[in-house]
């Protein structure tokens, strides 16, 4: 849903979905931004769902890595669902302005909280069955990395395809931990 969203309202914003950044799509000011809200009400309440049924089952859990990597995640995706709910950019592309400002330190949270995370995962799957998790939580990382590096190293009118990486690694890791809660992979034996 994300993703879609996103590929789909850069061409109706109205400018290059190649230079745009995600924020922009949802700032006040983008006529994007009724059609935005409508399409993410399920993409939020969906991942904190999922996150926090995955919480639920690691509770138990023996591996206090892996759990406390799960439960940053968590934390991270309550942060950007409210955080960016409440403080979306009131302009796309404006730096100024207490809105804005809160919307830097949001993402700022996002970031940190997404990175400490996976990489906890990864480091908590180094010795027990789940290493295909941690590499997984790896892979989100490095596109993380990938993402920032990008945007700094690719020209302006490109800045929206690593840009991408980072948003899009997240949601799919989300997506992989929802997944193999419902395949039974996650759980009291982990």
């Amino acid at each position: 849903m994300l993703k879609a969203t996103v590929i789909g309202f850069a061409f109706l914003y109205g400018r290059s979905s190649l230079a745009q950044a995600v924020s922009d799509l949802s700032a006040d000011s983008a006529p994007s931004r009724i059609l935005w809200s409508q399409l993410s009400s399920l993409y939020g309440p969906c991942g904190i769902v999922s996150i926090m049924a995955v919480c639920i089952a690691v509770e138990k859990s023996a591996h206090k890595l892996v759990k406390i990597g799960i439960y940053l995640f968590a934390a991270m995706e309550w942060v950007s669902n409210v955080g960016y709910t409440m403080f979306p950019l009131s302009d796309a592309g404006t730096p100024d302005g207490f809105q804005n400002v809160m919307h830097l330190v949001v993402t700022g949270a996002v970031v940190a909280l997404s990175i400490a995370s996976l990489v906890v995962i990864f480091i908590g799957t180094r010795k027990n069955e789940l290493k295909t998790l941690g590499n997984l939580a790896l892979a989100a990382v490095i596109l993380m990395m990938l993402g920032a590096i990008g945007t700094g190293a690719m020209p302006k009118e490109y800045f929206g395809i690593p840009e991408r990486f980072s948003v899009f690694a997240a949601a799919g890791f989300n997506a992989v931990l929802g997944i193999w809660l419902f395949r039974g992979k996650l759980g009291e034996k982990l």
